[in-house]
């Protein structure tokens, strides 16, 4: 009898959780959209920090500007964002993509900052420097 009972405790668990808890929008962006619009806010949040004033000098509201790119508005944007964090590997494995984006874009910065380096550098260098005196 304990088997049974604990049988059908483990069944009402399971389809418990399969249970959707918010329905999906009928405007629901994408994954592989909001992955890059993650992406971008994430880059946005962090200009914000250190650079508001420039961003303000211009004229941009970052989160407006991102709205804009990609054709969406808040409302949308919201609902899209519930509805994935109510599916909590879905939610999880779109972070998992923004971040191997946001890594990804780091370190083709980072090369083309050692490029850029490396020809200042050569620029520089003492050789080169007689070369353009003479």
């Amino acid at each position: 009898m304990k088997k049974y009972i604990g049988t059908i405790l483990l069944v009402l668990l399971c389809i418990s959780c399969a249970e959707k808890l918010i329905e999906k929008p009928d405007n629901l962006i994408p994954k592989d959209k909001m992955v890059m619009i993650l992406k971008d806010m994430a880059i946005v949040n962090a200009a914000k920090g250190t650079n508001l004033g420039k961003l303000k000098d211009n004229g941009i509201e970052p989160t407006t500007f991102i709205f804009e790119k990609y054709e969406i508005d808040s409302a949308q944007f919201v609902d899209s964002d519930r509805y994935y964090a109510s599916l909590p590997l879905e939610y999880e494995s779109l972070y998992k993509q923004v971040e191997a984006g946001l890594e990804q874009q780091r370190e083709e910065v980072e090369a083309a900052k050692k490029v850029k380096d490396s020809l200042n550098l050569l620029k520089n260098s003492p050789k080169n420097r007689e070369a353009v005196e003479n």
